[in-house]
């Protein structure tokens, strides 16, 4: 399982870390924005659900011949079944792009102790050179419970050298403050805290000599469902294809599009805008071009991607509701013209 990598060394190491919704993936979108012309960057980015969406998000704006190198491992928490779905993944990532920096995204929901084990494991000394671990926190979620007793929330913060408090421009009260108490209270006043919005950051984040994750302790194997294959089935007769996910206190749905299936644009933006969950992302062929989609917070983004080869969108929420499937399915053009909404979408948009 070494793929070549033998003589690959000191690569440039960074996980990005950050829990559901907080702006991990435009984190890194600014970051490759502000990539030496000529390097070669690699992204290995771990998703929830079963569906892999943000392989396509990254690589709708910046495909491989721009440098930039993207590998997915989709379905709950990369580093479970002793780390084997990562170190497979990421051995195939060096290999392939045999870059000048590795990004290493975790789920939202992901174990970031267990991943950083597996950097550190025997056969990465020499290969990785593992640097600032950077994670983003929107200070506005301090006083809901549900993450602040979360451990997933609290060990991006444990493992984190620079804590990055994004969405600042939604701030209204006393947050930036909130947030430096509760590091401090974690972590003391050492560690580094800038503010940003739209998941803006200087590639100067990136660099520095790791401080705080080395000292961790040995974290304790678990095990989630796994079973990535979903990506490499054939999408049947009807042509979609769905699969579900549990894990960590949510739940995921995702479908896969045969490559023909086309959805309405207009309708769409109507459907997510009558959405209701924890978040949303796709990357979608409609009428009017491929668009990636993100809802968090009630509020959705959508933007322009180069083609893809099929559309996928997964939904994370406490529960999932059997209407999402009738909903997308109503967004889709039959016959090269736009298919009407439902009665009942029509209903709940309005």
């Amino acid at each position: 399982m070494n793929y070549n990598t033998q003589f690959l060394q000191a690569i440039p190491t960074n996980i990005i870390s950050g829990f559901l919704g907080v702006g991990k993936t435009s984190a890194i979108l600014s970051l490759l924005r502000a990539k030496p012309k000529g390097e070669r960057w690699a992204v290995l980015v771990n998703e929830f659900g079963e569906i892999g969406i943000d392989g396509g998000l990254f690589q709708g704006q910046y495909p491989e011949s721009t440098g930039v190198f993207i590998r997915e491992v989709p379905g709950g928490c990369m580093c479970c079944t002793a780390g084997l779905p990562m170190q497979v993944a990421l051995n195939q990532l060096l290999a392939r792009a045999k870059p000048q920096r590795l990004l290493i995204e975790p789920s939202g929901l992901g174990h970031p102790r267990e991943v950083l084990s597996v950097l550190n494991a025997v056969q990465y000394r020499g290969v990785l050179d593992i640097q600032n671990n950077v994670t983003l926190v929107d200070a506005r979620k301090l006083t809901d419970s549900r993450y602040t007793s979360h451990d997933t929330f609290n060990q991006q913060i444990d493992i984190a050298d620079i804590i990055v408090g994004n969405k600042q421009d939604l701030y209204q009260g006393n947050e930036k403050a909130l947030l430096e108490n509760y590091i401090a209270t974690r972590k003391g006043r050492s560690t580094r805290i800038i503010f940003t919005d739209h998941g803006n950051l200087d590639s100067a984040v990136l660099t520095g000599s790791l401080s705080v994750a080395r000292a961790l302790t040995q974290p304790t194997l678990h095990h989630h469902k796994q079973d990535s294959s979903i990506n490499d089935l054939p999408i049947p007769a009807c042509g979609y294809l769905k699969i579900e996910n549990t894990g960590e206190g949510y739940q995921s749905a995702g479908w896969r599009f045969a490559t023909e299936k086309v959805f309405n644009r207009n309708a769409l933006l109507r459907c997510f805008n009558g959405l209701y969950s924890e978040r949303m992302k796709a990357v979608l062929k409609t009428d009017e071009g491929t668009y990636g989609y993100n809802f968090v917070d009630g509020a959705l983004t959508e933007s322009k991607l180069a083609d893809c080869l099929e559309s996928r969108i997964e939904i994370i929420s406490s529960q999932i509701e059997d209407t999402w499937e009738s909903h997308l399915l109503d967004c889709l053009k039959s016959n090269d013209e736009p298919v009407g909404l439902s009665a009942k979408l029509e209903a709940d948009i309005n």
